[in-house]
């Protein structure tokens, strides 16, 4: 069974920039597709971004295209959110998740990180 373990969330100002980093635990990491996930205060958890298995595709919610980028080293065993021009409204607490199908499917992910705080200020 694969472990995912996020870092990198922390205060910053609007306008900054944040690189988030989810490392998995076992040897078939490139086997999965990993997405961030985002959960504000008092809201659902949404999709943020996902990346397939070895790195090929990519897709992104509509209000982080342009400015979130997602990556994977398979090598590290390490997923990527690089986060540039964050707004408040980017406050969360962000998790990374892992599935063996591309596309992902929010509802059947196999495992989930406990999350990491970003908190953008005004």
């Amino acid at each position: 069974q694969v472990q995912l373990v996020e870092s990198g969330g922390g205060l910053v100002q609007a306008g900054g920039s944040l690189r988030l980093s989810c490392a998995a635990s076992g040897r078939t990491f490139s086997s999965y597709a990993v997405g961030w996930f985002r959960q504000a205060p008092g809201k659902e958890r949404v999709f943020v971004a996902a990346v397939s298995g070895r790195g090929g595709y990519t897709s992104y919610a509509g209000s982080v295209k342009g400015r979130f980028t997602i990556s994977r080293d398979n090598a590290a065993n390490t997923v990527y959110l690089q986060m540039n021009s964050l707004r408040p409204e980017d406050t969360a607490v962000y998790y990374c998740a892992g599935d063996r199908n591309w596309p992902i499917d929010y509802y059947g992910m196999d495992f989930w990180g406990k999350g990491t705080l970003v908190t953008v200020s005004s």
